[in-house]
């Protein structure tokens, strides 16, 4: 099935939509990448939509590619007597490692790695950030602190730490079953919570061992000031503006989100901009001007996809949210400026054998005015570099392999089909022309440029 855009859509499945019959819905409105989350819901219940998800994609002819996002460790303090306290700006607190119920003055932190790592003028959040506190002093055992910003505080609400390298791993002991359910059931994407290190991206590939694609989510202050080696070790990346804004100043986001792209761009590396897009529709019909204005801003960054959250997952227009989504995307890749704002230094071509051929493919389609650009690859990485270009015209990825057509529906710009594989440059025109027709990416008369790099590597022009 055709779209007629660039962008793709990444969508979260929860009680909303985890119905096969809404979950075809979402992909006829316009999801391009279904999310599963295991921070919420069951291995059988993720191994139904799975099924559900891939019998679509035979009913349609087509391979929507599946998200496993991983939990990742959660911090949170422990319960209290009468289940809430109220802390005032001033006010003397202690975390410590007694399991009792906590009070005015302490509650349990059940996380030594935390306590250990805390160092005197150290910041504390709690509650996404809404309380605020500052470490007097620590041992081992307990932090005492002082409450900087103040409020109800109540069980188990989740800590942050930001700016301190926690000696905690990305995978905890759930996440690990929950990776190798994933890779057995076949997921083509898996991303990884809250990385600190490329140390926490090395160990998640030696464990996944090629069997999916690696999504690092840079939500930790830390993550940021090691973007470059981060991004360059993983498949790819999203913005995860949720705790990263809680870690940072609000203020601080919007440019964090633009340098993620920009490196992610340069380095060739497909980015994902999370969080929030469209929140309002968890429970209106329509966004908010600032959302759509929001997830227009993303597209004209240059990023490969955009996410919903809970507006998909448990919100009432999951439909409309997707629909809304899609249109706001398509009618920004529509303006001119939306194409030079792109062609900037993060697409110049590496001095690689890759990189020439995928930019005269990129140079051929525009100086023929072709309707497509036709890549006959079992690479993803090819497959990376000839979207990192952002031509103008679709890429059709023609492939052998299910596994890559499924992985590549995360990349900007590129749709899969899958046919046997070709080796001659005329099978390859020929192929090429009857799909590109069957598949509504080009007519009688049009021009296609066929990168071929089964065999020789070369771009030709065909006239369908």
């Amino acid at each position: 099935m055709r779209r007629y855009r660039s962008g793709k859509i990444v969508s979260t499945i929860g009680p909303a939509s985890c119905s096969p019959e809404n979950l075809e819905r979402l992909f006829l409105n316009g999801v391009d990448v279904f999310r599963l989350n295991f921070s919420h819901g069951s291995h059988e219940g993720h191994a139904q939509v799975y099924d559900a998800i891939r019998a679509i994609g035979k009913k349609h002819h087509c391979y929507p590619t599946i998200l496993a996002d991983m939990q990742g460790p959660k911090l949170r303090v422990g319960t209290f007597e009468n289940d809430k306290i109220i802390l005032e700006s001033g006010d003397i607190f202690r975390f410590d490692l007694d399991p009792t119920p906590g009070n005015t003055q302490r509650v349990n932190l059940p996380h030594p790695e935390i306590l250990e790592a805390l160092q005197v003028g150290t910041t504390l959040l709690l509650d996404d950030g809404k309380l605020r506190f500052e470490v007097l002093s620590c041992r081992p055992d307990y932090a005492e602190v002082k409450v900087l910003v103040g409020g109800p505080l109540s069980n188990r609400k989740g800590v942050n730490v930001p700016h301190v390298m926690l000696p905690i791993p990305a995978l905890t002991e759930k996440d690990r079953k929950d990776l190798d359910f994933a890779l057995k059931l076949g997921v083509d994407w898996v991303a990884l919570s809250f990385v600190q290190s490329v140390k926490d991206v090395e160990q998640a590939k030696q464990i996944i061992n090629g069997r999916a694609g690696v999504v690092s989510k840079l939500e930790k202050p830390l993550a940021i000031k090691a973007l470059e080696p981060i991004v360059e070790i993983s498949d790819a990346i999203m913005v995860a503006r949720g705790d990263l804004g809680v870690e940072m100043d609000p203020e601080e986001v919007p440019s964090i989100q633009r340098r993620i792209i920009n490196t992610c761009h340069r380095m060739g590396r497909p980015v994902i901009v999370a969080t929030q897009m469209l929140e309002s529709m968890i429970t209106a019909p329509s966004p908010t001007r600032a959302e759509v204005s929001d997830v227009a801003t993303a597209v004209y960054s240059g990023a490969d996809a955009t996410m919903l959250s809970a507006e998909s997952a448990s919100g009432q227009y999951p439909f409309e949210a997707v629909s809304m989504m899609s249109r706001v995307i398509k009618k920004t890749e529509s303006d001119p400026y939306c194409v030079r704002r792109l062609e900037n230094d993060t697409q110049l071509p590496h001095k690689t054998v890759i990189d020439a051929i995928c930019a005269a493919a990129k140079d051929a389609a525009e100086f023929s005015s072709a309707s497509a650009i036709v890549l006959f690859t079992d690479s993803f990485e090819t497959v990376v570099r000839c979207s990192r270009m952002r031509p103008t015209c679709p890429i059709v990825l023609i492939t052998e392999s299910e596994v890559l057509a499924r992985k590549a529906g995360l990349c900007n710009g590129v749709h899969s089909i899958c046919n046997k594989k070709e080796f001659s440059v005329d099978a390859m025109c020929k192929t090429a022309k009857v799909l590109t027709a069957e598949h509504q990416f080009a007519n009688v008369g049009d021009n296609i440029a066929v990168l071929n790099d089964i065999s020789e590597r070369s771009v030709t022009i065909c006239k369908l």
